[in-house]
């Protein structure tokens, strides 16, 4: 018998996804949220906080805080929206924050944690068209299936 690990098997033991706050990234963390509860699956939710050279060098310690006080808004706003299905023992979930790149973000979480699919929104930036979606770059990493939702 072969103990390697493999990536989908029997359905996803482990769904992450990608949250920052917009509407598009709740419709995801829903979707992803549901599909963890009928799967049985643990859902991980990933903030990752986008931080630009600039300004790390402008206001680091500024951006630092800025960015904690969202994390920690997020995390009272999935608390109080979970809590429900998690004392009904339907879910397991966890919060996570990093800082950098959303989608390297998402991807060393999900390499870390062995993750089995990725949800994330649809971009409403229009930044996206110079260095491409997290979706778009979650895709061509070409790890795990990623559902994209709008």
């Amino acid at each position: 018998m072969n103990a390697e690990f493999e990536y989908g098997t029997d359905g996803p033991k482990l769904i992450i996804a990608g949250i920052d706050g917009s509407e598009s990234a709740w419709k995801a963390a829903a979707y992803a949220g549901g599909l963890a509860r009928r799967q049985q699956s643990t859902l991980v939710l990933v903030y990752v906080q986008q931080i630009g050279a600039a300004a790390l060098s402008q206001a680091g310690a500024l951006v630092y805080e800025a960015g904690s006080q969202v994390a920690d808004e997020l995390l009272t706003y999935i608390r109080s929206n979970v809590e429900h299905y998690v004392q009904l023992g339907h879910l397991r979930w966890e919060f996570r924050t990093l800082r950098g790149d959303p989608a390297n973000g998402l991807i060393a979480v999900a390499e870390e944690l062995r993750a089995d699919a990725i949800v994330v929104g649809a971009s409403q930036s229009a930044g996206h068209r110079m260095f491409g979606s997290v979706a778009v770059r979650l895709v061509k990493s070409g790890r795990w299936p990623v559902t994209v939702v709008p």
